[in-house]
């Protein structure tokens, strides 16, 4: 059964193209359920008019699918609540100048 740690490190493979941060990093995971082989990740978007919205889903939904022991990956989009840069860890938004 994969682990929440091992799903995190394989989102991590996933970057915003136009902050080029990874999903962790940026706070965009909300939630992660495990139930056996089946991981649902809830996430959400730096801005809901987000271009490449459908392209992260994607993306996401590909890296979790790709961890050892996961049989199915869904990942549902959410603005609630909405994402603020305070959600990414204040040693990163220093860094960014945020």
């Amino acid at each position: 059964m994969p682990t929440e740690a091992e799903v995190r490190k394989a989102l991590r493979q996933v970057k915003d193209p136009e902050l080029n941060l990874d999903l962790v990093v940026l706070g965009l995971i909300y939630d992660i359920k495990i139930d056996g082989g089946r991981v649902d990740v809830t996430m959400s978007l730096t801005s809901p008019g987000c271009p490449v919205a459908g392209q992260l889903l994607d993306e996401a939904r590909a890296a979790v699918e790709g961890v050892p022991g996961v049989e199915s990956a869904e990942v549902e989009l959410t603005f609630t609540p909405p994402w603020t840069p305070e959600r990414i860890p204040a040693v990163v938004r220093a860094a960014l100048g945020i």
